[in-house]
């Protein structure tokens, strides 16, 4: 990685200084622990020994690593093993002291990867999927050849295995929504022990989650997030029994959690407003109790065996740490921090579907209206929050205002407004996002005439769709692995997104021509003015390549303002100097075409 200077820019800084992810330590060997660090430029997986304080990097690959989990006696990392970003590949094992890589799943083919449950007598779990055949889950035990327990055209995943290894837990769309799962338990012959179905076989829009078996021997009782009250919460679902606890937290906005190491209490998080808070839930006495931590985002949090907590936080204006209840910082990189950015402002602006928030961030100095960028969030079940984040810090100090909105569909704001874009998908979320620019014309925060749209991923499906739709309303667009052709998308695309689109849209391209026309970028690639940025991974699974190519042969055909980078990852890059690489042609490309 490029040594940083004392000419070093901030916004380089906050991508180049070293962060780590909160540790997940070994159920039954708390002291050794796996993390995510970008320390040497690319992100990859790191063991951790707390008792010696040894750090390892375990994983040594040009285009990253970070999906990794321990074996419950921390004797072993899994990770998994794709192709340059293709998300695409198999499981791998070695011991966490070092040596070398084994397949761990040997018998299985490559295929996308659906959960992973590692059993405390080397019993693994593995949910997978291929377009071939939908989705599996495959027992797979130390010498014996893998079996197939689970098989479905529809969407599935791996959620937990109990304690003892008795039990699986798994969330599947067999009802055909892939925005609301049902749950079901096996045993490890594939046979069903209970079902739950909120959604009574796809005709209510109520979704569940596993969030995890109580970790106690002999102990059946299973944390499930459920929607029945309008947003995320979680209740107890004893699988034994068939006896179900709701929890009734009394907390606006969602609300999940998982279990203390002992089973007595849970440690919940609460996201409210794109901010989040923690508090510890006692089975006992059926009250919450607030864990302190400051105002802005806890990304992660676990409970130690010692009973304290730690947590990822940051705010949009200080970078990430790890700390503990204790006081104490968990895990500190060596090298230099990364520096602060400026704070974020609430907006709530009337729309269309209700009131929409966002979220502003000012340059330090000067005064409006500014040159602003409108940086639409990915998803798009997701939301922005108060949580640092060095792409929009990098535009601030390029002295633009960054606006963030959790449009419809966003999470975090109720079930109704997160499943109200479907049938009308990008539609619904550009006339949120209009609403808001509206207000930040009207307000004197933004230059109209300096207006960028932008996103990633959903963000830039939204950016393609936003500069064809509302032509006069953005001066320049900026679109990172997009949805740009949505037949062609849906037809390349890995199964598990195909399932999505069927759920938003109401059926297939061949099905709902119509919707699938309504929502594309394509449709409406004449009529963009503004000049448009794109940049794509050629191994993307996500949002193929071959899509965004067609997108880009219309504007040459035109003569249309754009410029295209193509790289060779997948959705996005682990690699920091790539990263880097890519805001900064953009920053350039901006500079040039609004001056």
């Amino acid at each position: 990685m490029t040594d940083i200077t004392g000419s070093t820019p901030d916004w380089e800084k906050r991508f180049r200084a070293p962060r780590v992810s909160l540790p997940d330590w070994a159920d039954d060997a708390p002291d050794r622990a796996l993390f995510v660090s970008n320390a040497t430029g690319t992100y990859e997986l790191y063991a951790w020994d707390r008792v010696t304080g040894a750090q390892r990097r375990a994983t040594d690959r040009p285009n990253g690593t970070t999906d990794g989990l321990l074996t419950p006696d921390g004797e072993s990392i899994w990770w998994f093993s794709d192709t340059d970003g293709d998300e695409f590949g198999v499981w791998m094992r070695q011991p966490f002291g070092g040596g070398g890589d084994e397949p761990a799943t040997p018998g299985l083919e490559a295929s996308y990867p659906g959960g992973l449950a590692l059993g405390r007598d080397g019993t693994a779990v593995v949910g997978r999927s291929t377009d071939e055949d939908g989705s599996t889950v495959h027992v797979v035990r130390p010498g014996a050849e893998p079996v197939e327990i689970y098989r479905h055209r529809e969407s599935a995943a791996v959620g937990d295995l109990s304690h003892d290894g008795t039990y699986i837990a798994i969330e599947h769309t067999e009802h055909g929504d892939a925005m609301h799962s049902a749950l079901r338990v096996m045993r490890l012959d594939g046979t069903t022990v209970a079902d739950m179905d909120d959604t009574k076989g796809g005709e209510v829009e109520l979704g569940l989650e596993v969030l995890g078996f109580a970790p106690v021997g002999g102990d059946t009782r299973l944390l499930v997030g459920h929607q029945r009250r309008g947003r995320w919460e979680p209740m107890v679902w004893d699988v034994g029994s068939g006896e179900e606890t709701e929890l009734g937290i009394e907390l606006p906005g969602d609300v999940s959690a998982e279990w203390y190491p002992d089973g007595s209490a849970l440690l919940v998080a609460h996201s409210f407003e794109a901010r989040s808070e923690l508090l510890r839930y006692d089975f006992a006495t059926r009250q919450l109790v607030e864990v302190s931590t400051p105002t802005g985002t806890v990304s992660g949090a676990t409970a130690r065996p010692d009973g304290s907590v730690e947590y990822l936080w940051s705010s949009a204006a200080e970078p990430p740490v790890v700390r503990s209840t204790s006081g104490d910082v968990v895990l500190d990189p060596p090298g230099m921090k990364a520096p602060a950015s400026v704070p974020v402002e609430d907006a709530w602006v009337n729309g269309p579907g209700g009131r929409i928030h966002a979220l502003v961030q000012r340059p330090a100095t000067g005064e409006g209206p500014f040159p602003t960028i409108f940086e639409i969030h990915g998803g798009p079940t997701w939301h922005d929050s108060d949580a640092f984040a060095a792409g929009p810090a990098a535009w601030v100090d390029h002295g633009y205002a960054v606006v963030r909105v959790n449009y419809r569909g966003s999470t975090g704001y109720g079930r109704e407004w997160t499943d109200a874009l479907k049938h009308r998908v990008g539609l619904i979320e550009l006339e949120d996002i209009a609403a808001v620019r509206e207000w930040a014309v009207s307000s004197g925060l933004a230059d109209p005439a300096k207006l960028v749209l932008a996103g990633g991923s959903w963000g830039g499906y939204l950016t393609l769709l936003g500069l064809g739709t509302q032509p006069e309303s953005w001066a320049l667009g900026l679109a990172a692995v997009p949805v740009a052709d949505y037949v062609t998308a849906y037809h390349d695309e890995m199964e598990a997104l195909k399932a999505m689109d069927r759920t938003l849209l109401g059926g297939t391209p061949e099905e709902v021509p119509e919707r699938f026309e309504a929502s594309s970028p394509l449709t409406y690639v004449d009529a963009v003015r503004a000049p448009v940025y794109i940049s794509a991974g050629v191994n993307d699974p996500r949002c193929p390549i071959r899509q965004v190519e067609n997108y880009v042969r219309r504007l040459e055909k035109r003569g249309a303002a754009h410029e295209v980078y193509r790289y060779d990852a997948g959705h996005g890059s682990l690699v920091v100097e790539e990263r880097i690489k890519q805001v900064r042609l953009e920053l350039d490309f901006a500079e040039r075409y609004l001056s």
